[in-house]
């Protein structure tokens, strides 16, 4: 209770304590991850935290925003298994512009901010825009050296564009190159044109995925109300890889 008291304290001001990955790390494990790709990076506090709790596999980072990905860059430089890009992800070769939120880029999206999202957090409203270069998945991961045989987590965390996202990953999940992903879906409406929390549980059901966690993430900080989810995901393919190791 302490801690959701002090996290609502330090996000009005800008600041989030990082919740534990334990559980998700522990699925990265369990099902024999080799790869996070990680999809609005912002300063690297995911690749951080699933290291602190023992992720040992590559990660690919994704960053379109200068600030954030300075410290990102900055956090994996010595990391010789985590590699890290600026730019966006999407459905479409192109140039977008990303809204800035005033809390470090957190909260910046192609989309614009709802009055609902403002009124929890203040801070996080747009303070400028930046215009940035947007590739697909599916044309940057090959590149890489990801194929269907590699056992990828994809992480999504783009502030209501996760269907653009998603799109633009589709050759990518009809060939098994990914077997468990994480959505970040809002309950209710908060970046306008937003996917949806049951949009997203159908997509990822559509896609063969097993719903595993439910982890809230952002809180109204005067009702209590949860706002977003990490939702994670894993395939059926990676339950058959669970089952060969005895688990």
């Amino acid at each position: 209770m302490l801690k959701d008291q002090l996290n609502r304290i330090l996000y009005r001001v800008g600041y989030e304590i990082s919740r534990p990955l334990s559980g998700t790390a522990k699925l990265l494990d369990h099902y024999g991850i080799n790869c996070v790709v990680d999809v609005g990076a912002n300063d690297g506090g995911f690749g951080t935290a699933v290291r602190h709790c023992g992720y040992t596999g590559r990660i690919l980072s994704f960053e379109p925003l200068q600030e954030p990905f300075k410290a990102l860059r900055q956090k994996a430089i010595s990391d010789g298994n985590w590699e890290t890009f600026q730019c966006a992800v999407g459905d479409a070769s192109a140039e977008v512009t990303m809204n800035v939120s005033g809390n470090k880029g957190r909260s910046s999206s192609v989309l614009p901010m709802l009055e609902a999202h403002i009124d929890a957090a203040p801070q996080a409203r747009y303070v400028g825009t930046e215009t940035i270069r947007q590739e697909r998945l599916d044309a940057l991961l090959p590149r890489f050296g990801l194929t269907s045989s590699s056992r990828t987590f994809l992480k999504v965390d783009v502030q209501g564009y996760e269907r653009a996202v998603l799109d633009g990953a589709s050759g990518l999940f009809a060939d098994g190159s990914i077997i468990g992903l994480q959505l970040e879906l809002s309950l209710v409406p908060l970046y306008d044109g937003a996917m949806t929390f049951r949009e997203g549980l159908e997509r990822a059901n559509n896609l063969g995925m097993t719903l595993m966690r439910l982890d809230p993430m952002f809180d109204d900080p005067t009702s209590g109300q949860t706002l977003q989810v990490d939702a994670v995901f894993i395939a059926a393919k990676a339950a058959g890889f669970s089952a060969a190791r005895g688990n």
